[in-house]
C-alpha cells in the first residue's frame, strides 16, 4: 500500500485502484493535504495501464466533511476553490471508471467528489447535507457536478435548505447511483467494481467521454466563475463570523 500526503492510501488489485481517505482528525475535510493526496492517487491510477476502475472510499464512517474551515479562515479559498474545481474535472475526464462508496456522512464540498464519480454507492442510512447555506456560503464550485446529477427540484430543496438527507433519498434525487443496506455496502460495491473492471480500456475511456461530454462543458464554462464566487463568499464578514462560531462549537 502506498500513502500520499500521509492522509490518503492507495493500492491496486485485480484492475481496481482503491483510494482511501484517512484524515480522521478533521473528518476527512478537504484540506490542502487531503486534496493533494487524492489528486496524487487519481493520477497514479490514470497512469497505470493495468487499472480499469478507481474506488474512492474512507477509512471511517465520515466520507468527507467538506471544506477545511480552519484553513479557509487563515488562508482564504482563492487557491483552494480552483483546486477543487480541477479535482472534479480530473475525476470526470479520467479514462478510468470512478466509483465512490460511502458508509456514513458526506457534507458540502465532499458531495462534489461523489457527484464527480461515474458510479456512487451509498448506505441507505448514510447522510448528506449541502450545509453551505447555513454559513453564508453557497454550493458554488460543487454545483458544477452536484446540480448536474440531481433533479432540479431536489437540488433546490437541498441547496436552499441545507438539511440532512439520507442515502436512500440521495438515490431518489439522482445524486448517487444506488443505496443499499449498510451491511451490504462492501459486497455490492465490490460487485460493481468487478463488473466495471471487465471493460476494455478503450471501451471505458470512450464510453466515459460520451457520457460526460456535457458535464465537462459545464465545468469549463462555469468553473472559473464558481471558484471566484466561492472565494468571495468565504472571505465575506458574514461567512467568516459563521465559520468561526461553527468551529468554536466543535471544540
Amino acid at each position: 500500500m502506498e500513502t500520499f500526503e500521509s492522509v490518503v492510501h492507495y493500492e491496486v488489485a485485480d484492475g481496481i485502484a482503491t483510494i482511501t481517505l484517512d484524515s480522521p482528525a478533521n473528518r476527512n475535510a478537504l484540506s490542502r493535504a487531503l486534496v493533494n493526496g487524492l489528486d496524487q492517487g487519481l493520477r497514479a491510477a490514470e497512469a497505470d495501464d493495468g487499472v480499469r476502475v478507481v474506488l474512492i472510499q474512507s477509512s471511517g464512517k465520515v466520507f468527507c466533511s467538506g471544506a477545511d474551515l480552519s484553513e479557509a479562515l487563515t488562508e482564504g479559498m482563492e487557491a483552494g476553490a480552483r483546486r477543487i474545481v480541477e479535482l472534479q474535472r480530473f475525476i470526470v475526464t479520467m479514462s478510468k471508471a470512478v466509483v465512490t462508496k460511502n458508509l456514513g456522512a458526506v457534507r458540502a464540498g465532499g458531495i462534489g467528489i461523489i457527484a464527480s464519480a461515474d458510479v456512487a454507492i451509498a448506505a441507505e442510512d448514510s447522510t448528506f447535507a449541502l450545509t453551505e447555506v447555513k454559513l453564508g456560503l453557497a454550493a458554488a464550485i460543487i454545483s458544477l457536478t452536484v446540480h448536474h446529477r440531481m433533479n432540479p427540484r431536489a437540488a433546490a430543496l437541498t441547496t436552499l435548505g441545507g438539511e440532512t438527507f439520507t442515502g436512500t433519498q440521495a438515490a431518489a434525487y439522482g445524486l448517487v447511483t444506488e443505496a443499499v443496506p449498510a451491511d451490504q455496502l462492501d459486497a455490492r460495491t465490490a460487485e460493481v467494481c468487478a463488473s466495471l473492471a471487465t471493460g476494455a480500456a478503450q471501451g471505458i475511456r470512450e464510453s466515459k467521454r460520451i457520457l460526460n461530454r456535457e458535464l465537462v462543458e459545464r465545468i469549463d464554462a462555469h468553473g472559473e466563475d464558481m471558484a471566484t464566487l466561492s472565494a468571495r463568499l468565504f472571505a465575506s464578514d458574514e461567512a467568516r463570523e459563521a465559520m468561526t462560531a461553527f468551529l468554536s462549537r466543535g471544540r
